[in-house]
């Protein structure tokens, strides 16, 4: 006598097909829409909140001074807004004066890329350059700034490449100690593989050490990028020949004691340092966030 297996019987009723997606139940996709919300809320929460404060104590201070005759010191918060860039002729000025500076900043940042990055891998391939001059990035680093831009003047003159000059000597160290720092921190067993491999110290560099260092690098650009900003406007306040740029202004609006133009030029600067900045977090996350993570 022989024994068969019963098998299971499946209603293919009961089945859904499978190129039909489940559906989600009306309260899940709530759900999810109040967790996204709440996850944004406490992303852009903090900063708003920290905003709100920081309106608050503007507008009790400019009030005091306002009391005690002294309003000048510092405008309300709306005032630069309508007698700075919504005023024809004060914002026209501005922008003007800011897109002058923008030529300035990122001019000086290509060159302090170039030669920052060039220097670096030259101070990694080799020893003795690293020896004979990273000491003299240090020193360049460690003089003030405001030190050096008498001579500047004295030698490039008193323009635009002398306030290049200017954002080249702020914004080069962190483009060399970054660059520097992201090629000396390959992982020696790929620098074993590829030794065992007989590759030359060209290929090496191409294809294991500079891709490696290319996180590194970004910050060195993210760096850089908001030196180069006040490289600019410290070249336009005390270059006041050429062009003027938003230092120019800002040294302008100083003396005559406008403080809402005042305040509204200072805006504008920061606001052209955040973006040059979050431009470079972005080609950032474009050039490696597929394959890098960072760990903080």
């Amino acid at each position: 006598m022989s024994t068969t297996s019963a098998e299971p019987v499946v209603d293919q009723a009961t089945v859904p097909p499978a190129s039909i997606p489940p559906i989600e139940p009306p309260r899940t996709r709530t759900a999810r829409r109040r967790r996204g919300f709440g996850a944004r809320a406490a992303v852009i929460g903090p900063p708003l909140a920290v905003l709100v404060v920081l309106l608050g104590g503007w507008y009790a201070v400019s009030i005091a001074l306002a009391a005690s005759g002294k309003g000048f010191l510092m405008p309300m918060p709306h005032e630069m807004f309508t007698l700075g860039f919504f005023d024809p002729q004060v914002g026209a000025d501005i922008w003007v004066a800011l897109f002058r500076t923008t030529g300035v900043a990122l001019t000086g940042l290509a060159v302090a890329m170039i030669l920052g990055i060039g220097w670096a891998i030259a101070m990694s391939l080799a020893r003795w350059v690293e020896r004979s001059t990273y000491a003299y990035a240090v020193m360049l680093q460690c003089i003030p700034i405001l030190a050096l831009v008498p001579l500047v003047g004295f030698w490039f003159g008193y323009e635009f490449t002398a306030r290049v000059i200017v954002c080249v000597l702020i914004a080069l160290f962190p483009m060399v100690s970054n660059t520097l720092f992201g090629l000396q921190s390959v992982d020696k067993s790929q620098r074993e593989l590829f030794r065992l491999q007989k590759a030359n110290k060209w290929t090496v560099l191409t294809k294991l050490t500079l891709p490696a260092a290319l996180p590194s690098i970004f910050v060195g650009m993210r760096t850089s990028a908001g030196l180069s900003v006040i490289g600019a406007i410290v070249g336009d306040y005390f270059f006041r020949r050429g062009e003027p740029g938003i230092g120019s202004l800002i040294a302008n609006y100083q003396s005559r004691l406008q403080s809402a133009e005042l305040f509204a030029a200072i805006l504008a600067a920061c606001l052209l340092g955040v973006a040059i900045f979050a431009f470079f977090g972005w080609l950032s996350k474009v050039a490696v966030g597929r394959w890098y993570e960072s760990a903080l």
